[in-house]
């Protein structure tokens, strides 16, 4: 992984084709228009130099991403390069029992810019533990995803941690803006 100089790593969190085609569940909420929004991403952080670095969730024995199962690769569209660092996690906070923290101090990471899947838990949770854990975070708005659930539907879900995360934890964005100061700086 490149080391930048502005210290922002772009997380993508739970990327996986589990999450898009499955036996087991119906695909995430406007799944390739995420898809699309988190490639065009990492090819920005790329041309910036800005680290990519992936979250990746181990489902247990049946679970649609279960270790070992196509299920639980990156998903194609968004996959990563060969010197991209690949953290596993067991739980929907990113940093519980991994080394995310510690490579990301490594590398003089202090800036998140966070996208991926699912809005109300992997995403929330990533976004609230690294502003916890002093991260500069920033969340894309329109770059993470979820399901239907409890009466509400997957937009209203995504509003409502928009906001929420927002005015609390993160910085919103658009994908279209994410990389605003960085693309300015290697300018």
């Amino acid at each position: 992984m490149t080391k930048n100089s502005g210290g922002t790593a772009l997380l993508a969190i739970d990327m996986q084709l589990g999450m898009f085609v499955s036996p087991l569940i119906p695909p995430v909420h406007n799944g390739e228009a995420l898809l699309a929004k988190v490639a065009g991403l990492m090819l920005r952080a790329r041309a910036l130099r800005i680290p990519v670095v992936f979250v990746q969730h181990s489902g247990g024995k049946g679970h649609p991403l279960e270790e070992g199962t196509q299920g639980f690769e990156i998903h194609p569209a968004v996959a990563p390069e060969l010197d991209e660092l690949v953290i596993k996690k067991r739980f929907c906070d990113s940093f519980q029992d991994t080394s995310l923290d510690k490579e990301l101090r490594s590398r003089d990471i202090t800036s998140l810019i966070i996208a991926g899947i699912s809005t109300e838990s992997c995403v929330d949770t990533a976004t609230r533990r690294a502003f916890s854990l002093g991260y500069k975070v920033v969340l894309v708005q329109d770059a993470h995803s979820t399901w239907h659930a409890s009466g509400l539907k997957a937009e209203q879900i995504i509003v409502h941690h928009n906001r929420v995360l927002g005015e609390l934890f993160a910085e919103l964005v658009s994908s279209d803006s994410a990389f605003g100061k960085a693309a300015s700086r290697a300018s």
